[in-house]
């Protein structure tokens, strides 16, 4: 690492000039994040976050546990990993400082949990994100999202929506507290499930990504310990396009590009929209619940059914 370029809020900042994508510089992002920290703050702090990094002469890589030169001063948590079944320490990017190091650190996308510190078992968030196939499919997703807002509507709740920042859009729901993991987790799916049957030629619920056939899929495994990229945060693509929230009534009419790390420090000088959008906490409907607990987890379900298809072909070959 080079000698430090400019220093902010005690941090060193280095190599600014250096290229981070096509059409982006790491100073790019490091004046995208210190310009928009009082928006993208709140919906880091106090939230276990992994980051997607770019470093030079390497592949982007998602981080969860810190690195060893990480400073004292950042705030982490200890969270324990099933998968790998081990004790992960988290950063929790509560303040400026914090993010101007990973800004640093040539971290770009901000992935939070759904939940905060210490009560990792109850998120405080519904989310449902709309996939849509590759190519440009960006309206297929606002159609998708108007499927799953009709489908809140029927189950008496009310979401905001964000683009992904990459081809997608993320459909948020303020939950009460007093809802687990687990409730939460049957909640989403049940809601998945109804905004497929509105319109299953648009969207379906597949999680194994062949038997889509050209559909957006609603995905409905954002729930438990999962992280999505948090609204303001860039994306690692050309340009640094951004999450960004947008009112339901103009979804129809805007396109990824229309977000980037150049043109929204403008839209959030005055305010912050993705609070204006937000909906005050819900009650989760006990109905939606049982519902969601009759249908089979999308992870689950897919490991079994490739376990299937797989036993089939050996049989066949």
């Amino acid at each position: 690492m080079g000698a430090a370029e400019e220093t902010r809020d005690g941090v060193s900042l280095t190599n600014l000039d250096q290229p981070l994508v096509d059409g982006a510089s790491k100073r790019d992002l490091v004046d995208y994040l210190d310009g928009v920290s009082e928006r993208i703050l709140p919906q880091l702090r106090d939230r276990p976050l992994s980051v997607i990094r770019a470093l030079r002469g390497q592949a982007p890589f998602m981080q969860k546990n810190l690195p060893k030169y990480t400073p004292e001063w950042v705030r982490r948590v200890p969270v324990w990993a099933e998968a790998s079944q081990r004790e992960v320490s988290y950063a929790l990017c509560d303040d400026r400082r914090t993010l101007l190091w990973f800004a640093n650190q040539r971290a770009v996308e901000y992935h939070p949990t759904l939940a905060r510190a210490g009560r990792l078992d109850r998120p405080t968030h519904l989310v449902l994100d709309l996939d849509p196939p590759e190519g440009d499919s960006f309206p297929a997703a606002v159609a998708a999202a108007l499927l799953v807002r009709q489908a809140l509507t029927d189950s008496g709740l009310v979401g905001a929506v964000k683009t992904s920042g990459a081809k997608g859009v993320h459909v948020f729901v303020p939950i009460e507290a007093g809802a687990d993991a687990e409730e939460m987790a049957a909640a989403t799916r049940a809601l998945a499930a109804r905004a497929e049957r509105l319109d299953p030629a648009l969207a379906t619920t597949a999680f194994i990504r062949e038997d889509r056939g050209g559909r957006v899929f609603v995905d409905s495994t954002r729930a438990g310990g999962a992280t999505v990229v948090a609204a303001y945060s860039p994306r690692l693509r050309p340009g640094l396009p951004v999450s960004f929230p947008v009112d339901w009534a103009a979804l129809p009419d805007v396109t990824p590009g229309d977000f980037t790390v150049r043109t929204v420090p403008g839209l959030v000088a005055e305010r912050d929209p993705w609070l204006d959008l937000m909906p005050e906490p819900q009650v989760l409907p006990a109905e939606l619940v049982e519902e969601g607990r009759a249908i089979p987890i999308a992870r689950v379900q897919a490991m079994h059914e490739g376990k299937r298809r797989a036993r089939a072909r050996r049989q066949t070959g």
